[in-house]
């Protein structure tokens, strides 16, 4: 991501966002919105810095460690950068939320977090500062806590579905967070830092921690070992938050009752850096088409030529008025410089328009991801890349 131009390190596990980056990470946070909306969450936006006396409510402030990064204001109050949101989120709920007809809640947001990790590495997979979407539920009894829990499944399976990314969902340990039970949205890939068991007979599959013996435990077969990097986080929390901070509500009898919660975390800038890692070749990033920076890059090989850059850019301004995210390489740089850039930046389709092609009307048209290499006019790598790139326009109702 360094190479590529889309990220630059500030300090150890800290990095800026350059634009290219940053239009992936845009990418990866619209498809989450999406999909947590159409699943009925709302969104909102809590403050990354947090009050110690609410963490001190739930034995937080003590048992969590290090990765908490604590400090005093002017006042000499206890303040932390927030890892996480459940003592927030939930004294939200107990000041607002007093009777069960205000149930099920589910709230969400998408905002910088930070652990004091003891070893950052990897970028963006393992760092410090990163940004985060944390929803939350609340429910009125296990049985609709269960049914938001699944629906959140639901919504993580098409949020990596619509990633273009080949995921796992994992049975796992809820560590810190704590909680009944929890499951891990796996990415699949060689460098994985995390190793998982699945069972091919069945759907069967966990971390490490949470897998015993060499056969599946529901009897199906036995179990093999994949690597995976784990960017998303669900978890069953029942009411050991809600309890903790004195949240209550009326019930149905007009008796105290606490809401019972879950918690669901996904990685939007691990997401981002997962892809990378589960979609490369030697030459750099072969994007999925859902999360690229942009779906097109076309590459004047030849910049002192007046015909090849009227081209390219007829071609990129024509493209562009059809809505397609397109890339010019307008440098004056060789074109094995250009080349090179291009492959490791990794856009899905590069337009290469050279003098040679151009003296018989014609453009190459690159899958980055095959090679395949297709030379054709002008006109047709217009409709060409109409196709690829754009979503069909709906049927007109007949």
């Amino acid at each position: 991501m360094i190479r590529a131009g889309m990220i630059r390190k500030v300090a150890a596990g800290i990095y800026t966002y350059l634009p290219l980056g940053l239009r992936v990470i845009r990418k990866v946070e619209l498809i989450v919105r999406e999909e947590m909306n159409r699943a009925g969450a709302q969104e909102l936006l809590m403050p990354m810095v947090q009050p110690a006396e609410l963490w001190n409510e739930t034995g937080r402030w003590g048992e969590y460690g290090k990765e908490l990064l604590r400090f005093k204001d002017r006042g000499e109050r206890e303040f932390c950068l927030g890892p996480t949101h459940e003592e927030v989120v939930t004294d939200l709920v107990r000041a607002e939320v007093k009777s069960y007809r205000h149930l099920p809640q589910i709230l969400y947001q998408i905002q910088t977090k930070f652990r004091d990790e003891i070893r950052p590495r990897f970028g963006l997979m393992r760092g410090r500062e990163f940004l985060m979407k944390d929803a939350y539920s609340f429910d009125r009894d296990e049985e609709g806590a269960k049914s938001s829990y699944e629906k959140m499944g639901r919504a993580y399976h098409r949020i990596f579905e619509r990633c273009g990314l080949k995921f796992k969902p994992v049975e796992a340990e809820s560590g810190v967070i704590g909680g009944i039970f929890s499951q891990e949205f796996m990415v699949l890939a060689e460098t994985g830092e995390d190793s998982l068991v699945a069972c091919h007979a069945c759907d069967y599959a966990a971390n490490v921690e949470k897998a015993r013996g060499s056969d599946c435990p529901r009897g199906h077969g036995p179990l093999t070992t994949h690597r995976g990097i784990e960017v998303g986080h669900i978890f069953m929390l029942g009411t050991k938050y809600s309890q903790a901070m004195k949240a209550v509500f009326l019930d149905k009898n007009g008796k105290e009752a606490y809401p019972v919660m879950g918690c669901y975390g996904i990685g939007v800038s691990r997401t981002a850096a997962a892809a990378i890692e589960q979609n490369h070749d030697a030459k750099g990033i072969l994007w999925p088409l859902p999360l690229a920076p942009y779906q097109v890059h076309v590459i004047p090989v030849n910049d002192q030529s007046e015909r090849v850059m009227i081209t390219s850019e007829l071609i990129y301004g024509t493209l562009s008025n059809l809505g397609v995210e397109v890339l010019i390489d307008d440098r004056s740089e060789r074109p094995g410089v250009k080349f090179n850039d291009a492959d490791l930046i990794g856009i899905p389709y590069q337009i290469i328009v050279g003098e040679k092609n151009l003296a018989d009307g014609l453009v190459e048209l690159k899958d980055r991801r095959t090679g395949k290499v297709q030379k054709v006019t002008t006109e047709e790598v217009i409709d060409l890349v109409k196709k690829l790139v754009l979503p069909p326009a709906p049927r007109a109702e007949s």
